[in-house]
Parts: structure tokens; sequence; C-alpha cells
């Protein structure tokens, strides 16, 4: 193994900027369920190793794998909403937009990337029929799916497309339909799409079309947002239904915040949740722990020949307790939600602290990682605001809340005075249940729960620990989370009574 001092990070937190990623890939299980038909909505925190999955299946160079990625940084949401179905529900009005994108990405795959096509007679027939659309309207077999949608692309209908005219022949001119009436006609033209490319595809190929980033630009109280969201998933579970009733290994996978998907309504989502989800955690009964995640980095940064095998006992000193009489695994994780995004980054801020330690030994030792801890919790805390200050707008203030209650374990009581002692900080009442609740399902809290989990015991309720946990009411008693109780000065236990 080679000197730690060799080595100044183990990786970066980005995944579209990290050169490990791919080198140090895990097949989690939510990998192995999307990638084996079982589920198709992939929910997790930031940073929990969605885009890690997203871009495993656009790497994987199989001859018999067909992948289309779409992410949203410069996406013409302008053109797409103007795409919105009339008269239909809310939740609804944008899932034939979704089918038609879909149906495009497919289409590009089909004309440019699968070579084994046509596969026989009657796919060849599809394929014509597909192509001829697609070169009459965009002009090209290989369109920009990003400007699907302009304006200035005209709609052509050659008799192969099942199309009621008469719906549409006040708006056609000789050039074709305009893009802005393609709503009028766009359950019949996804119709003729869907048959045309489920009986294109060949059964022995498989076919993803995923979709990342859908958080940029999320505003919970934007309903065309929420409503966006919904409809593609409505459109995905449409298009999974299809393929597998013909056979065909086709799936259009969604990667999402699961603090959005929380927060959308509509009709049979608990249907949708059972039978579709998988939730990247870690760290959890039968779960892949961050340990391997850190061991194949370290491994991947310090062995000297090609089939050593670094573990973590060998680059963190557990000879020697942390506080608490905790090892430096549980320590260091303890401080994180769980996700390799945090670990990978306190493990940074580690090896940078051994580095910078002139009395330094040969492995990590319980110094470098106090030293490590401050810099650890600005990162944690931006990483926070990321995800809270949508939902939660005067987080922050209520942050100071906790600041000035001064110890990291609180009941309602402490929490209360606090707020009248802050009343400053708010134009409006606050509402003590709304507050805390708020930090619970961001995992800026837990409460105490007496018998735990069944066993008899007592224990502190996390939701990064547990994302099905709901908060109670009833609950009397908050802790801080560990990775802020240092950013926010707090004193590690609980706070004392005053005594009138």
């Amino acid at each position: 193994m080679k000197n730690l001092t060799s080595i100044k990070s183990i990786g970066g937190i980005d995944a579209d900027n990290d050169e490990l990623l791919m080198k140090c890939f895990q097949n989690h299980d939510s990998y192995n369920e999307i990638r084996d038909f079982e589920k198709f909505i992939v929910l997790g925190r930031k940073g929990t190793g969605k885009t890690a999955i997203f871009k495993k299946f656009l790497n994987n160079k199989d001859y018999s794998f067909f992948s289309f990625g779409h992410t949203f940084s410069d996406y013409p949401w302008h053109y797409h909403d103007k795409q919105a179905k009339i008269g239909v529900p809310d939740f609804d009005k944008f899932t034939h937009s979704w089918k038609y994108l879909i149906l495009m990405s497919l289409s590009k795959i089909l004309l440019n990337q699968d070579q084994s096509l046509p596969y026989n007679d009657e796919s060849l027939d599809y394929l014509s029929k597909i192509e001829s659309f697609i070169v009459d309207t965009y002009g090209t077999r290989d369109p920009d799916v990003t400007q699907i949608f302009t304006p200035s692309k005209k709609l052509k209908f050659k008799s192969n497309f099942t199309v009621d005219l008469a719906l549409i022949k006040a708006t056609m001119t000789p050039e074709g339909l305009p893009m802005e009436y393609l709503p009028t006609v766009i359950q019949e033209v996804n119709l003729n799409l869907i048959e045309y490319i489920i009986g294109s595809l060949n059964p022995d190929n498989s076919y993803h079309i995923l979709f990342d980033q859908l958080d940029l630009g999320f505003d919970p109280k934007n309903p065309d947002y929420n409503n966006r969201v919904i409809g593609l998933l409505l459109a995905a579970k449409e298009i999974n239904r299809i393929a597998k009733e013909n056979n065909k290994k086709l799936s259009i996978i969604i990667f999402l915040r699961d603090d959005i998907y929380n927060s959308l309504k509509f009709e049979d989502k608990n249907k949708l949740t059972q039978s579709s989800t998988t939730v990247i955690e870690w760290d959890r009964p039968g779960s892949h722990s961050l340990k391997e995640l850190i061991e194949r980095r370290l491994t991947e940064n310090l062995k000297e020949t090609p089939n050593e095998e670094i573990k973590w006992e060998q680059v963190f000193d557990e000879n020697q307790l942390m506080t608490g009489k905790q090892s430096k695994y549980s320590y260091i994780t303890d401080r994180t939600f769980l996700r390799p995004r945090d670990a990978i980054q306190f493990c940074n801020e580690i090896i940078k602290s051994h580095n910078l330690n002139d009395e330094r030994e040969g492995m990590i030792t319980n110094k470098e990682i106090n030293s490590a801890k401050n810099d650890y919790s600005k990162y944690f805390l931006d990483e926070l605001d990321d995800e809270i200050h949508k939902h939660v707008p005067k987080y922050e203030n209520i942050l100071e809340i906790i600041k000035s209650i001064g110890y990291h374990q609180f009941d309602m009581d402490d929490f209360d005075n606090s707020i009248q002692k802050k009343k400053s900080l708010f134009s409006e009442e606050i509402d003590t249940y709304d507050s805390l609740k708020s930090l619970f399902e961001f995992s800026i809290i837990g409460y105490y729960k007496a018998g735990g989990s069944g066993y008899g015991g007592s224990e502190y309720i996390f939701k990064y620990k547990n994302t099905r946990a709901q908060f109670e009411e009833s609950a009397k008693t908050y802790r801080v989370h560990p990775g802020l109780i240092d950013f926010l000065g707090l004193k590690r236990s609980t706070k004392p009574k005053e005594i009138n």
C-alpha cells in the first residue's frame, strides 16, 4: 500500500466530475432492480448515488444494451409547457407530451444506434414508418430532442399514420401541422408511434430511456412543475406497461429526489410507490455499506499491485476509539446522512488534515478526524441548504432558534422558549409543531421514541436512517444531527432546566 500522503483525496463528490465514479461503482440493489426491469423510479436524497446509476447505464457498451439519457440543465421548458393538453386533470396534462418525447428518444436509438434492426420483416415495415415521420417532420433521422417542440417545426403525416384529419383540417398548411397544434392530435400520434416502436424493438436487446436532474428548477409552490413531474411518471408507467405486455425489454427510468416525490399528489400514487419505486439506502440491514464504497476508492488510490485490496482498518486506526467509545467508522458515518457524497467529503477533509499534520503517524488518528470536523460541517450545512431552502424558506432562522437553545438535546418547551427570544427573526407567527416537523423531514433533528423498533430499547428516530419514518406529534424530546452540532456551537448534552 502506498503512503497516505501520496494522495490528496479519494475522489470527487459530484458525479459529473468524479474520475473514480465508474471504476469504483457498486451494483447497489436499486441499480439491480432497474437493470432487471423490476422497478423504474429511483428515489433518494441528493448525493445518495442516483446520478452514479444514471451514468452507469449510459456507459454500458454491451452490444445488446441501448440507453438515452435526459438531463434538464438546458431544456426548453417553455416549448414543452405549450404542449399541455387542454380539458384533462392538471396532473395529467403533460403526460402525452412526455410520451412523445420518450418516443422520439426511442426513435433515435432505433434509427441510429441499433444495428440489429430490422430483425424481421414486420420490424422493417414499422421502422420505415418511423423513419418517414421523423425525417419528414424534423429533416433528419437523428433530431435534437431539446428541439422537438420548437414552434418552427411542422408535423407531417402520411397515409401510414392514422390521424383524424378532420380535427386539424383548419390548421393544416401545405408544409404540415404547426407544432403548436400537436396537442389536438398528440394522443393519436403517440398511439401510432408506440405501435411502430414496440413492433420494431428487438426482443433480444434491452432499451432504456433515463431522466435525471429533474430537481433543476424545482419549486414546491409551482403547480406546473409538480404537474410536469407527475406527467412524466404517468407516461413512463404507461409505456413500461405496454412494453411488458409485448415481451419487450424496454424501461423508462426516472431518478428523483425523495423529498420532491413525497411532495407530489396524484391518483393511485400509493400503488405506484409500492410497485415501481426503489429507494437508494446505505448502511441499512441487507444494503451495501459506505465502508465498502470507501474501501473501493482507497484501493484505487493506494494499491501498489493490481490485485491489492485496501481495507478501512489499514488506513484508519480503529485501535483508538473516538469520543463516546465509537469506532472511527461509526463516528464518521454518524455525521453524514448515510450517503456517499457526505462520506467521501468527510474522508477528503480527514486526508487533508492528515497531510497537514506535522506529527502524523502512518494511519489516520482521532486528532486528524477532529480537526477535519469544522470544514466538513460547513460543507454539510451548505448541502442541506440546497435541499431545504425551497421547502422551508425561513429554515435559517429556525436554525438560529436551535442555536440559541445551546444544547444538542432539548424538549418542546426549550424550543418554545427560544422562539419567544427570537421573535424578531420572523415576520409572522411561527408554529412550533410545523417547525419541528420540517426539521425532522430533512433530518436536522430526530425525536426520542421509547421502546425503539420493537426490541425493548429506546432510540432517536431520524428520517435519513428510516425514510419511511413519520414525525410523531406526541414526541417531547429531540436531538440535533451530529453533523451539525459543531457548526451550530452546541453542547453535547441535554439542556438543563432552569430552577425558579
